[in-house]
């Protein structure tokens, strides 16, 4: 039996938890653990919270085997308890521990902009209680976050780990566009490909003829729905943006998910049950009321020049008829070298030494513009080019969003108080710029997932087209190969926000 004294941990213990060797990686390339992460201080906190007892005698250290083993399932490696001495296990949990609750990575190291909430949870007391009360496993798989979208990515990255450990998928050679009806010698390699992603189903594969070669209708509808999981133009038609997204390895794709489940730890778990989410590497917002996606629709983000930022804030309040007073930067670049007749055509004046656009019907701002508290000028608001919202490419704005059903969704947040929606309403008609609240707490968050759940519970990916994926996969120390996304920048002639 192994012997259950107390004992009270010496500095030469500490000092060796410090720097036993945990490796914790999102790729089968091991990664060191993070140097912000002071493994030292967490292990004196954590034998301080069980009065210096050893934590892995007997059953105890089953319970920690136990818990390594779910780093797996989260995109991440640690491991084998088995062979650890005291000092190095609890620095393997620890570390896991706190992968799992706040992610490796500060997040404001990789993103120039980054101000959210964080997800805040003291593990060494509660490990240590958790060791007492067998509950080890259970307490680590809770510190990660419990929402559909982090577990159904959990489920995503293990699947695609699963598909590259099989040997992945033909590569998709890049070339002429394949148009509907037309046959080409790649189409075969295609099959498989659609086949383990769950475009092309088993029943629909056996329509297929025996040599592949030719793209009817059937393989047509399967390429239609990989380029709606991949926010592409889902016309059957295999150009080079749907080549390029082929062209991806399976590997490369575990590899992104697990990025995007490290960004979700980051994140605070108690979001507002009302809040209002913009995915801006899909250019999709998302309105969530009780807790519920209720509505979604298409938006204009900033393009890759001047990036939306990571932000959530308060809402503030709607604003209809809204001015514009136009950031320095883009009136001494894009407006004041064209003249003071361009400014006239555009109803603009100087204010204050400010270029301000007065509202009117081809504003930039449009009829309508959503404020939020202290958000470095981001916000989000309506236009007068609704043309790009029916592109599948729409980061083409100068870091603000554009809303799709502007109006719409304005009388949306305003329908609970009649009265508001009403002066609203009213507002709209009178021409007069006019600030109405909605009298109720809503949270705006500015998201950046480059792989998430889309509206029937696939895994779905975009371009990281403002280099998030590349900065973050450096600072883990994780090869990404991704092929450059699209670099189309704003129109020079579109000067909105």
């Amino acid at each position: 039996m192994a012997d259950r004294r107390s004992f009270t941990l010496n500095r030469r213990h500490l000092l060796a938890a410090a720097a036993a060797p945990l490796w914790l990686s999102t790729t089968a390339r091991a990664v060191s653990a993070p140097a912000a992460l002071n493994i030292s201080a967490l292990t004196a906190a954590f034998y301080a919270a069980r009065g210096g007892r050893p934590a892995w005698a007997g059953p105890a250290r089953r319970q920690a085997m136990d818990a390594l083993a779910l780093a797996d399932r989260h995109g991440l490696s640690a491991p084998d308890g088995l062979a650890l001495s005291e000092a190095e296990l609890t620095q393997a949990v620890l570390t896991l521990a706190e992968a799992l609750a706040h992610g490796r990575v500060d997040p404001a190291s990789v993103e120039t902009l980054w101000e959210m909430g964080r997800n805040q949870v003291d593990t060494p007391p509660l490990l240590a209680t958790a060791v007492d009360d067998g509950t080890l496993a259970e307490t680590m798989a809770g510190l990660a976050p419990q929402d559909r979208g982090y577990q159904g990515l959990c489920d995503g990255f293990l699947r695609y780990r699963a598909i590259a450990d099989r040997g992945g998928w033909p590569p998709f050679a890049l070339g002429a566009t394949i148009e509907p009806f037309a046959s080409d010698p790649r189409l075969p390699a295609l099959l498989p490909r659609l086949r383990v992603e769950g475009d092309l189903s088993d029943a629909a594969a056996s329509m297929i003829g025996p040599s592949g070669g030719d793209y009817g209708s059937v393989l047509q509808e399967a390429v239609r729905a990989f380029q709606v999981r991949h926010g592409l133009e889902a016309d059957a038609r295999i150009g080079p943006a749907t080549q390029r997204a082929l062209s991806i390895s399976a590997e490369a794709r575990a590899r992104q998910i697990a990025l995007n489940l490290e960004r979700r730890r980051w994140l605070k778990r108690d979001v507002a049950p009302e809040r209002i989410e913009v995915n801006t590497a899909a250019s999709i917002m998302v309105y969530w009321k009780d807790g519920r996606p209720v509505h979604s629709m298409r938006v204009v983000t900033g393009d890759a020049d001047n990036a939306t930022p990571s932000l959530e804030r308060p809402f503030a309040s709607v604003v209809a008829n809204p001015p514009w007073t136009v950031p320095t930067s883009i009136a001494q670049r894009e407006i004041l070298p064209r003249g003071a007749a361009y400014m006239r055509a555009n109803n603009m004046t100087i204010q204050n030494g400010m270029v301000v656009q007065r509202a009117g019907p081809n504003a930039a701002l449009g009829q309508v513009k959503f404020e939020l508290q202290d958000s470095y000028a981001i916000f989000l608001h309506d236009t007068p080019s609704r043309g790009a919202f029916n592109q599948s490419f729409r980061h083409l704005s100068h870091g603000c969003v554009r809303v799709q059903d502007a109006v719409g969704f304005a009388r949306l947040l305003l329908a609970p108080d009649p009265e508001r929606l009403a002066r609203f309403d009213a507002a709209l008609d009178s021409g007069q710029t006019v600030r109405v609240a909605t009298g109720r707490p809503i949270d705006v968050r500015l998201l950046y997932w480059t792989a998430f759940l889309d509206g029937q519970g696939r895994v779905a990916f975009r371009d990281d087209i403002y280099r998030r994926d590349t900065r973050l996969a450096e600072a883990l120390g994780i090869a990404l190969h991704l092929p450059r996304p699209d670099d189309r920048r704003a129109d020079a002639d579109d000067v909105g926000p």
